[in-house]
C-alpha cells in the first residue's frame, strides 16, 4: 500500500476540525506516533526541537532542525500540505512555534508524551495559552483503524506469525532464556520489522510475570515458556503475539489443565467481539471463565490494549471501560494465568472489530505447543 493510502491528507483536516471543536487553537506535537499518524513523517526524537503546529485553521507547519529538513521533505507531509521551517543549531526554535500560530492563542494540545523541557519551553513561548493533552482530540481519530491501517496491522500480524511458527528451532533446554531472545529478536527483523520493540521468554517460575523480560536462567526440560513477541513494521504499524510453549518433556498436569481453561477463555473472549459490546465486557468473558475454574487471582492484568501505531493505545478492554466497540478498533485479547514460584501461560492475539464480529490477525495455533 502507498503512503498517501495509509496517512491521506484528509487526517489533517479532520484533526484541524476536531481541535476547533475541542476548544483548543492549534496542536503541538513533537516526535512519536500523532505525529506519524497526521503526516507520514517517523521524526526523530531528540534534543533539538521537532514539533508539527497544527492551527485549528490556516497552514499546518512542520519545525525541524535543519539537519532533518531532508528527512522531513522526504516523508508524505509536505504532499499533505505542511510547510517545513527549519532551525539551526544554537538558535531559539521556540519563536518560531508563535510565528506558525495565527492570532491570539488561548489553548494548545500538547503530545501526550512531549517531553517536560519541551512541555516547559512551550509554558515560556505562549504563556496565555492554556495546555490540555492533545489526545483529547486525537484519541477519536486513532480509534478506528482505517481499511489501510488494518491491512498494515494484518501485516504486521503475518510478519510476527512467522517468527512464532520458527521457535522450535531456537527454544530447548539448557539453552538461556537470553540465548533464545537474541534468535528470535534476529528473525523478527527478518521477517519484515524495521525495529524489535520486546521480547519475552519467560520459562517456568519466570513465567509467572507476566513482564519478566529474559534472564540467564536455562531453560529446563518440560518447563511452559511464555514467548511475547512484537516490533514495528515499516509502515509504522505494531505486532504483539504470544504463545506458550512446553519443552524437552511433558509439562505438569497441573499446568496443563489451567491451560486449557485459558484456552477457553482466550477463544471466548475474541468470539464475543462485535460491534456495541462493551470492551469491559469481552474482559469479563474471558476473566469470568478463569475465575470459575478457580483462577481468578491468577489472571493479573487486563484482557487486551488497542494497537496501531503504538504497540499499546486505545481501546483497553479492561474492567470499567463501558465504551461499545467499533468497527476499525484493533485490539488485543490476552488473558494469562500466573502461578507464583511455578509457571505461567498466555495466549494473545490482535483482533480486528468487524461490522459483525471480530476478525484474528494473528493465526497460528493456540494449542500448548510441544517442543
Amino acid at each position: 500500500m502507498g503512503t498517501e493510502e495509509l496517512y491521506p491528507a484528509e487526517r489533517l483536516v479532520a484533526a484541524q476540525r476536531a481541535t476547533a471543536a475541542a476548544g483548543l487553537d492549534a496542536l503541538l506535537l513533537t516526535p512519536g506516533s500523532d505525529l506519524r499518524y497526521l503526516t507520514g513523517y517517523d521524526a526523530h526524537e531528540g534534543e533539538r526541537l521537532t514539533c508539527l503546529v497544527l492551527p485549528a485553521e490556516g497552514e499546518p507547519t512542520l519545525i525541524v532542525p535543519v539537519l532533518e529538513r531532508p528527512g522531513a521533505e522526504a516523508s508524505p507531509a509536505p504532499a499533505a500540505g505542511v510547510r517545513i521551517v527549519d532551525h539551526a543549531d544554537g538558535t531559539d526554535p521556540y519563536p518560531l512555534v508563535r510565528a506558525a500560530l495565527p492570532g491570539a492563542v488561548a489553548a494548545v494540545g500538547l503530545a501526550d508524551r512531549m517531553w517536560a523541557e519541551q512541555v516547559l519551553a512551550l509554558r515560556a513561548a505562549l504563556p496565555d495559552a492554556a495546555q490540555r493533552l492533545a489526545s483529547e482530540v486525537l484519541r477519536e481519530l486513532r480509534i478506528r483503524k482505517s481499511p489501510a491501517e488494518v491491512a498494515a496491522l494484518a501485516e504486521a500480524g503475518a510478519a510476527i506469525d512467522a517468527v512464532h511458527r520458527r521457535v522450535g528451532e531456537w527454544l530447548r533446554p539448557g539453552r538461556t532464556e537470553v540465548e533464545v531472545a537474541a534468535d528470535i529478536a534476529a528473525a523478527i527483523r527478518a521477517a519484515g520489522h524495521v525495529s524489535v520493540d520486546f521480547v519475552i521468554v519467560a520459562a517456568g517460575p519466570n513465567g509467572a510475570s507476566p513482564h519478566h523480560g529474559t534472564s540467564d536462567r536455562p531453560i529446563q526440560a518440560g518447563e511452559p515458556v511464555v514467548v511475547d513477541i512484537g516490533g514495528t513494521m515499516p509502515s509504522g504499524y505494531r505486532s504483539d503475539c504470544t504463545r506458550t510453549y512446553v519443552v524437552g518433556g511433558p509439562a505438569p498436569a497441573e499446568f496443563v489443565d489451567y491451560y486449557a481453561v485459558l484456552r477457553e477463555a482466550q477463544h471466548a473472549a475474541v468470539a464475543a467481539v462485535r460491534p456495541g459490546v462493551t470492551a469491559e465486557a469481552v474482559d469479563a468473558v474471558a476473566r469470568d471463565l478463569i475465575t470459575a475454574a478457580g483462577y481468578g487471582d491468577a489472571f493479573l492484568h487486563r484482557t487486551g490494549h488497542g494497537i496501531g501505531l503504538d504497540t499499546h493505545e486505545e481501546p483497553y478492554v479492561v474492567a470499567g471501560n463501558s465504551r461499545p466497540l467499533e468497527a476499525g478498533m484493533a485490539f488485543s485479547v490476552e488473558p494469562g494465568i500466573y502461578l507464583a514460584g511455578r509457571h505461567g501461560a498466555r495466549i494473545e492475539d490482535i483482533v480486528v472489530c468487524t461490522t459483525d464480529g471480530g476478525q484474528r490477525l494473528n493465526t497460528t495455533p493456540t494449542e500448548l505447543i510441544a517442543l
